[in-house]
């Protein structure tokens, strides 16, 4: 019973920071840029150590088998650390990045990812913006969130996530006239995004660090 409230509190914080806290291409909307080339406000409630999950725990449907080693240190290094709330988190994060993405907000960008992606979002928003385009995307629903990778290099964790996505596109000029796409017929679409966090911080949350597509 005490391990039952235990994890209904648990859930309790982590869905009101998610709520303060914190695609891919379609034929019809700007591509969304490749940081490199061209928050998510996932929290976790620390815990006794002893407590903390064994390795075979991390095995579950939402894991890629090549990503476990690498969650199994970020684990062991945060023991607090929670695979089934990154992933909602994660999932809340996309959905949020992807709307601010859309609307051209920067300033929500500043905190939910890192430096090299917030500028090649931001060199993506000007680009429409001077091409008079105004994204009417939305995002229909997520079918599937998976952890494909995780590593640890000192204190620097990153987790890579598949999303596999329905995403309707519109794509409207200036005067809110129709230039292709259409919010009726939504489109499937795979993304894989990279988070990173520097572990035992005094920020609890992760950020996009880096996306591709599947």
């Amino acid at each position: 019973m005490f391990y039952v409230v235990l994890l209904a509190m648990v859930a309790g914080f982590l869905a009101l920071r998610l709520y303060m806290v914190l695609g891919k291409r379609t034929g019809h909307e700007q591509p969304l840029p490749k940081p490199a080339e061209d928050r998510a406000p996932i929290t976790t409630l620390p815990r006794p150590i002893e407590s903390a999950p064994e390795p075979r725990e991390l095995v579950n449907r939402n894991i890629d088998p090549k990503a476990e080693a690498g969650l199994r240190a970020i684990v062991h290094a945060e023991p607090g650390f929670d695979v089934g709330q990154f992933v909602e988190g994660a999932q809340s994060a996309y959905r949020m990045i992807l709307e601010a993405y859309w609307k051209g907000d920067e300033d929500s960008l500043d905190w939910l990812v890192e430096d090299d992606v917030k500028q090649a979002f931001a060199d993506a928003i000007k680009a429409r913006q001077e091409a008079g385009h105004v994204l009417d995307n939305r995002l229909v629903s997520i079918e599937r969130a998976i952890i494909a990778d995780a590593g640890l290099e000192g204190r620097n964790a990153r987790i890579t996530v598949r999303f596999d996505a329905d995403i309707a596109a519109v794509t409207r000029d200036a005067e809110g006239n129709l230039v292709a796409g259409s919010l009726s017929d939504a489109v499937e679409t795979h993304d894989v995004w990279t988070f990173a966090r520097t572990l035992k911080s005094s920020d609890p949350n992760w950020k996009l660090a880096d996306t591709d597509e599947a």
